[in-house]
């Protein structure tokens, strides 16, 4: 199965139905989990899902009581939803107001919504210069840390068969502050030097012909 990013979850669940609670019937929110363990000790399974936050909700009302008499704590359950299927759980809440700071609010799936138009015109951007074949544009849209990842991402997955020796040295420099799109950065690496017979030297890390036995930069000898 494919890793995904926090991002591109994030792009998929809120292009998805919310679903209904399945003790009111009301429509849940969706709702980013915090960054902390929970009680087995394990994730929550994803970072974003849906919620029922309606405090007439039966679980919720019953669950008061419930948790009072069985564990003598004050606390009640919500009902919760993971994205894309039909299963719902129950997670503990110790007032009217637990877990509702991360609940996401329209103003904030209106800035996705800017953002996946701003993704469509960067895909768009990265087709017509890979048609083109220019390197150069790609190479500074990957570059930009200010493009969404989903763009980026992208933009690593085709600069290696555009781009020519000149791009691995930014590219070696760049921290991208990602593991999967560092790791797509240096395939692409990778890549331009097969297409170009190249490599790196290992002593000063200058490009030097895939074949040659000393570097002609450094002068070591790179067969021992």
């Amino acid at each position: 199965m494919a890793f995904e990013t926090k991002e591109e979850v994030f792009e998929r669940v809120i292009r998805q139905k919310r679903p209904l609670c399945k003790y009111c019937h009301q429509e849940m929110s969706l709702w980013e989990a915090p960054e902390i363990l929970i009680d087995d000790g394990l994730g929550w399974g994803s970072p974003y899902m849906f919620v029922c936050f309606n405090d007439a909700c039966r679980l919720y009302v019953e669950g008061w009581d419930n948790i009072r008499e069985n564990y003598g704590r004050t606390a009640s359950y919500r009902c919760i939803c993971y994205p894309g299927t039909e299963t719902y759980e129950c997670m503990s809440v110790y007032g009217p107001q637990g877990g509702r700071g991360q609940i996401i609010d329209e103003a904030a799936l209106e800035r996705q919504k800017e953002i996946e138009v701003q993704i469509e015109r960067g895909l768009a951007r990265i087709d017509d210069c890979a048609a083109a074949g220019d390197g150069e544009t790609i190479l500074g849209i990957l570059l930009d840390a200010v493009e969404p990842m989903r763009v980026r991402m992208s933009a690593a997955a085709v600069i290696g068969d555009l781009a020519g020796i000149d791009a691995i040295e930014p590219l070696r420099n760049r921290k991208f502050g990602n593991a999967v799109l560092q790791k797509r950065v240096t395939a692409a690496i990778d890549k331009i030097h097969e297409h170009h017979f190249t490599r790196e030297c290992p002593f000063c890390a200058e490009i030097i012909k895939k074949r040659a036995v000393v570097c002609k930069h450094c002068g070591r000898d790179l067969t021992a």
